[in-house]
């Protein structure tokens, strides 16, 4: 998919990664999530956009080969093996990032310059800092600009990417469209839930809880996911 077609899919960054993944459980689109612990440089960062896989040999010039064609609007998704003996990014490369149009960098591995990054203001996730850089320059491989892995999720280029509080989730660029609308769907019922709790009215009471009970009684297949399909109403999946 073209980065036009990302943009018409009109992504929401109210939308947060719970709510992507709901959406994907619910059509059975398949997604991929990553390894827990991901956290953002800037606290309650949202970012969404189109992948573009990098690996990390060592050098930053790797970095700025794949800011060379990169569509604007997308997120550099950076495989450092996980490695916590060296931070792969700093404030120059984020800087670059930015200045290339790049949305975002989600990085498997550690970062450094903490507080110049907070003071860019440019949404980071990694999984940890450091303040020693690579000391090490290994040999690059073929595919470094092709597809990188994020843990044990393998990302290509054909893959969209939803970063927030909660972690990351991966998906292929073709489903955007649905997944964005049924998420939304998935938000504005939570958001109504909410607020009718909040006026006083349990959850239980809004999901018709007895009857589910009494439902399941007589079927005892018969599960909470399929009870809230047939009131629309929205808690997990």
């Amino acid at each position: 998919m073209k980065m036009a077609e990302v943009k018409e899919a009109k992504v929401d960054f109210s939308l947060t990664t719970p709510q992507i993944a709901d959406a994907c459980m619910r059509t059975k689109t398949p997604f991929r999530i990553a390894p827990p612990g991901l956290i953002s440089v800037i606290p309650g960062t949202r970012i969404s956009g189109p992948a573009v896989p990098v690996k990390h040999y060592g050098s930053v010039d790797i970095f700025f080969e794949a800011m060379e064609n990169a569509p604007q609007g997308a997120i550099l998704v950076i495989d450092n093996g996980g490695r916590k003996d060296e931070a792969c990014i700093g404030d120059l490369t984020v800087l670059e990032a930015k200045n290339a149009g790049f949305v975002g960098i989600l990085t498997w591995g550690f970062h450094r310059d903490v507080d110049e990054l907070n003071d860019i203001g440019f949404p980071v996730f990694s999984y940890g800092y450091t303040p020693i850089g690579p000391q090490r320059l290994d040999s690059r491989e073929k595919d470094a600009l092709q597809l990188t892995w994020f843990g044990d999720v393998l990302i290509t280029h054909n893959d969209s990417v939803f970063a927030d509080s909660n972690g990351a989730v991966f998906i292929e660029t073709q489903h955007m469209g649905p997944i964005l609308k049924v998420a939304s769907e998935i938000q504005a019922i939570e958001k109504h839930q909410a607020e009718r709790v909040e006026a006083g009215q349990s959850l239980r009471s809004q999901f018709q809880f007895k009857t589910f009970l009494e439902k399941r009684e007589i079927q005892p297949k018969y599960t909470f996911r399929e009870h809230l399909r047939t009131l629309n109403l929205a808690i997990e999946e």
